[in-house]
């Protein structure tokens, strides 16, 4: 499938056990979070004046922020550079990008200790344009807000007759199909599809240019910690490193998200879009290669890779398995073409390559001057970080249930669970 008119809502039974699961852990990870807001982030965590970030800002904003990045090089790649044989697996990304987008928000709103003043950065009297934290902040509000203005024509389009409401939420049936034929309502959706028709290309241009510059200024977060950074990742080029590791994971991070839904609700792989999708893979991850290598070599930071401590065998993990490992195989077109080959290299580069990536950034790198204790995660924590994770792949799978995300499946596919 090759073209964005051809996207349904999946047909496939919304309350699984798959899903009664997700349920269970984000009761329990929700619950942490209240506790968190009754007693403060000392009764859930192990943060401290050391260790005043922890795997939320880890896992669940860095990493979060960076496997998002599928959505802006998927469309730029598709939108921008006219590649339309990409078309189908925008939608995909598109919405992977603002679900991950949205719960880094909300992993922000657990994380802050005043979560009550995150709004402070929408007013101009409240802005700081000394902090690292300033940028990221404009820019993901603004790119937040590009994301849900880029999904309104899906939502338009699900209106005018592409909308399913599998149950439980088929009790909505009635009141949205008697809204849908108030004439007043039908006008606004006919305006707002001609309207976002217009200016849509304007949307995909800011969320390109947004989503690039806050990849690369969360790097800047640890560049202003010269002396409690592991030398095996700190460097002045640290922001660079972070977009270019963003820009790499887009694609594998595509190929992630495309074979993992294609298998929870039996569908084939779209290995006509992946498999030359997969060629451009290698390109990026070795530009990424040719830049973290230089900046060892230049630094002269080499001379740490084997020297048995826990953060030279973390960055070996890293560098070794999640980036060197599925760039090679890449490169064999008999990989390429191999669904499992290629879920296995996209999932190495997006598990090991940048998501270890940014916890070692972040965590292993990381040692305070003054560190009385080691940081490790709290339970609560951890409960919380899996709550955010399942509420996003919950998010995602009610969404394509209702929407026209996914492409519309080729022939007879038999469901394999959920």
């Amino acid at each position: 499938m090759s073209h964005v008119e051809e996207a349904l809502p999946v047909e496939k039974p919304l309350l699984t056990p798959g899903v009664f699961l997700l349920l269970g852990l984000m009761a329990v990870g929700f619950g942490f979070a209240v506790y968190r807001y009754l007693y403060g982030l000392g009764a859930v965590t192990n943060l401290n004046n050391q260790y005043p970030w922890g795997i939320w800002i880890g896992i669940d904003v860095a990493s979060g922020v960076a496997l998002a990045a599928g959505g802006f090089t998927t469309s730029a790649l598709a939108h921008i550079f006219h590649r339309k044989h990409y078309h189908a697996i925008v939608r995909p990304a598109l919405l992977t990008a603002m679900l991950g987008y949205t719960f880094v928000g909300m992993s922000l709103l657990v994380d802050l200790g005043k979560y009550y003043n995150i709004w402070h950065p929408i007013l101009p009297s409240m802005w700081q344009g000394n902090s690292a934290l300033f940028e990221v902040a404009m820019c993901v509000m603004a790119y937040l807000t590009v994301l849900y203005l880029e999904f309104v024509p899906i939502l338009i389009e699900g209106l005018k007759g592409k909308l399913n409401l599998p149950a439980p939420l088929s009790v909505l049936r009635g009141p949205v199909e008697s809204l849908l034929q108030q004439g007043w309502f039908r006008k606004i959706v006919d305006l707002a599809d001609r309207f976002f028709g217009k200016i849509m290309f304007l949307f995909i241009i800011a969320g390109v240019v947004l989503s690039c510059m806050h990849q690369s200024s969360l790097g800047a977060l640890m560049v202003i910690a010269p002396y409690k950074m592991h030398p095996l990742w700190y460097t002045p080029a640290l922001t660079l490193m972070f977009l270019l590791s963003a820009i790499a994971v887009g694609y594998p991070m595509v190929v992630f998200e495309s074979m993992w839904a294609a298998r929870a609700f039996g569908r084939k792989p779209e290995m006509e879009v992946l498999g030359p999708l997969a060629k451009l893979i290698p390109f990026f991850i070795g530009l990424y290669i040719v830049a973290k290598v230089s900046d060892l070599v230049i630094r002269g930071a080499y001379v740490h890779l084997f020297d048995g401590t826990f953060q030279s065998n973390m960055f070996l993990v890293e560098f070794g398995l999640g980036v060197l490992l599925p760039f090679f195989l890449l490169l064999s077109e008999r990989v390429r073409r191999s669904p499992k080959g290629l879920f296995i290299c996209a999932a190495l580069y997006v598990i090991l390559g940048v998501l270890l990536n940014r916890v070692n950034v972040f965590l292993v790198a990381y040692k305070p001057m003054y560190a009385t204790r080691p940081y490790v995660p709290a339970i609560g924590e951890i409960a919380i970080t899996v709550a955010m994770i399942s509420a996003l792949i919950l998010c995602y799978r009610v969404i394509v249930s209702v929407l026209p995300v996914l492409p519309a499946p080729e022939g007879d596919e038999a469901p394999q669970g959920g």
